[in-house]
Parts: C-alpha cells; structure tokens; sequence
C-alpha cells in the first residue's frame, strides 16, 4: 500500500510542477487534464501527509518511553496516536480504491411525481427545488433542461443537468423513489398521506459512445410552455424526439431557441440509452453494479421525508437526518457522503476478498 502512495505522491510532484510550466499553461486541453489528474489526488495526498506526520510523532513519542519520568504520560499518548494510525490507514486504503470511470461525468437527473396526485407533483418541485440548492451549494451547476408544471405549482416532470467536479460521483445515489409522509396543502381534514416522486440518475453520455441513426428518430416540434420565461411559447421551439427502436422520448423546451432545444434532448437521449445499454449489460452478467448501496433502481424506495415527526430517513443505510427543512434547502449532503463512503467500502471488501 505505501509503496503504491509514495509512487501517487511523486505523480502528485510531477504535477505540481508540470502546470506551472509556460508552454504547458499555453496547452489548454493539456493543462486543464494535468489540473483534473491533480484535483483527483489530492484529498489521497493530503491524507498520506497526515499519516506521515502522525508516523513522525508516533516515533518521536516512542523514544520517551525510556525516560521514566515521562513514560507514562508518553504511554498515554502512544495510544491516542496508535488508535489514530489505524483510523488513518483504513482511510488511505479506501482513498486508494479505483474510483468509478463514470464519477467524473456530468449527470442528467430525471424527476417524475408517482403516486399521490397533484401532492406527489408538488413534492416533485421540492425536490427539484432542493436539487438546485443542493448545487448552489456545493460547487455544481444544475440547468434545467425541461420542466411540465402544474397548476398548484408542482411538476409532473422535469430534466435537470449537473455539472462539475464529481457530479455523477455525487448524484447517482439519488436514483430511486423518493416518499413523503405530510398534511398536502389540498387536505381539508389534516391528514398525513403518503406520496412518491421517481429519480432517475444517469451519465452524461459521449457521442462516441452511443450510435444513433436518425432514420430511426421521431423529432417533433411544438410551442413551449411552463419554465423558460416570456416569449417560450410564441413560436415552435419545444422538441420532442422519440428513438423508435427503443421508444425513448425525450422532451427539451427550456429554451427559446429550437435548435438549442434540440441539441439539449439528443444529450439527454444518448445518456438514456447510453444507461440502457449498461443496464443490459450489467443483467447478462451478474448483480455486482446494482448493489444496495451503489445504484438505486426506479422502483427502489430509498428515501422517505416525514414532515410531520421532522426527520428524513435513508433506508439504503438506516441513515436518519433530523429537520426536513434544512433537507429540502439542499443540506443533502450528508446523506451523499455517507453513501459515497459505503461504496468504497463496500468496493474495498471486494477487492480484499479477491486478493
């Protein structure tokens, strides 16, 4: 393992000094793949630096133990820094696992109201409410890429893009059913129902990844409504575009421009069947993607948001976050964390037990 992080610590160098160099700064595609490599090691370097200073205090303290006047006291401390040691090198061992090719995509987020009525497509804008805030504040861009609203103020559907470091790292534990447990605005006798808002999470595709022959495409076009501002539905900007081998339709109208529209759902259709096509894959093979922990599936229910005892549950880990509110401003990242941290868990054991 310490041979593997001196040899990460040395590419970490390299780098350091490779993108301060004036001809590499002039190579922009090159100089931003050095940034990114540099980016992704250095939460592994930072800790190695903290196990390699806690090793130096480790043994500055075990000289002490020969002095009796001291050696309890140095004692002591040997146990607070052993117990830190052991912390620390499980944390470099599961900063060492492979991360997931996929992670560093951009993310295309599907949000669909299920069961409940104009209740679950209220909760449905919550949520893209919250997914946005959840952004805001954690250094990704989310664009809104369609939305069907409602008439109450929710949202029956709406497509979301993400954006930034990690975003498919970050976001794809939120595919699954999403439940709520509230007194609806429209429940005149106060009672608590049950709704569920579908999230679908998938990698943003490469057009080399996924051929597409449009003779095998639907594209329609229509006037836009809903999100998008004044002046969407003058003219036909909203498309439609159904891949007919598969029946995937995918619908972009957040902008004014049709073409802009159009090049919007081919992403958003190249992720759908770019997620297909693994989908189909992974099933020839065995179950090892879609773990509890890894991927939710559609009809998976992952989390639950009981408005009415104030609290959210996370059933994939048992995880209860107090204070829906602070939740639904986008203080989801604890929940993320916590799954992120599972999985490489989880991928670390597996890693072990093939070894």
């Amino acid at each position: 393992m310490f041979e593997k992080l001196n040899e990460l610590l040395d590419r970490f160098s390299e780098l350091e000094e490779a993108i301060s160099q004036p001809e590499i700064i002039r190579d922009f595609e090159k100089y931003q793949a050095l940034l990114k490599e540099r980016s992704s090691l250095q939460p592994l370097v930072d800790k190695y630096h903290e196990y390699l200073s806690l090793d130096r205090q480790l043994q500055e303290t075990r000289e002490l133990l020969s002095d009796p006047l001291i050696a309890e006291e140095a004692s002591a401390e040997m146990e607070v820094l052993t117990a830190s040691q052991a912390r620390l090198t499980e944390e470099l061992k599961i900063l060492l696992v492979p991360p997931d090719p996929l992670d560093s995509r951009n993310v295309i987020l599907e949000i669909r109201a299920g069961v409940g009525g104009d209740e679950a497509a209220l909760f449905a804008a919550d949520l893209l409410r919250m997914y946005q805030k959840y952004a805001d504040r954690n250094g990704l861009t989310a664009e809104l890429l369609s939305a069907s609203d409602t008439d109450l103020g929710g949202i029956n559907e709406a497509l979301l893009m993400f954006s930034g470091r990690d975003a498919f790292a970050r976001m794809k534990f939120e595919s699954g059913v999403h439940c709520v447990k509230r007194v609806p605005v429209t429940e005149s006798g106060g009672r608590i129902h049950t709704s569920t808002v579908t999230v679908a999470v998938f990698p943003e595709a490469e057009e080399i990844e996924v051929d597409i022959n449009p003779a095998e495409l639907r594209i329609d076009v229509f006037h836009a409504s809903g999100h998008g501002g004044q002046g969407v539905n003058t003219t036909d900007s909203a498309v439609r575009i159904t891949h007919i081998p598969t029946n995937t339709v995918v619908t972009c109208q957040d902008e004014r421009s049709q073409l802009e529209n159009k090049a919007k759902a081919m992403k958003v259709l190249r992720s759908r069947l770019l997620e297909r096509r693994m989908q189909q894959e992974e099933d020839s093979k065995t179950q090892d993607r879609r773990s509890q922990i890894r991927w939710g599936e559609r009809s998976d229910r992952i989390r639950t948001y009981y408005f009415n005892h104030d609290y959210v549950v996370d059933h994939r880990l048992s995880m209860t976050v107090n204070r829906v509110a602070n939740v639904m401003n986008g203080e989801i990242a604890p929940f993320i964390d916590a799954l992120r941290l599972a999985e490489k868990t989880e991928k670390l054991v597996n890693q072990q037990d093939r070894m």
